[in-house]
């Protein structure tokens, strides 16, 4: 089973960025997916969810307004939009799968039981 985080890179403050998470050995069309992402030095961070259909959706507060997280079930594949870049995005960014629900949208790295290997994200001021 695999989660293949892409589309990261360099970008301007301001700019924009779509991330794209790919899975693969498993379908996870039945379950919660999300974003997290990690600054060097600091915690992993919550950045959003969705359901399993993506009619509901849950953002970190210094994301919201800015990100939206969508997904494509019959490509397996989930987004990440990012509107409004700041410096303080910059981060490598996880994507996750939580299998265990396809509703309870977690703020918690440790309900998340997929992760894949990150992509990095770096916005210049």
């Amino acid at each position: 089973v695999q989660l293949q985080a892409s589309g990261g890179g360099l970008v301007q403050a301001g700019g924009s960025l779509r991330l794209s998470c790919a899975a693969s050995g498993r379908t996870f069309s039945r379950d919660v997916m999300g974003w997290f992402r990690q600054a060097p030095g600091t915690e992993r961070e919550f950045v959003a969810a969705i359901s399993w259909n993506g009619d509901n959706t849950h953002y970190g507060d210094s994301v919201k307004g800015r990100f939206t997280i969508s997904r494509d079930n019959a490509k397996n594949t989930v987004f990440l939009q990012m509107n409004s870049l700041k410096a303080e995005d910059t981060a490598v960014y996880y994507c996750a799968a939580n299998v265990r629900t396809s509703r309870v949208l977690s703020r918690t790295k440790g309900s998340y039981d997929y992760w894949g290997q990150g992509t990095l994200v770096t916005v210049s001021s």
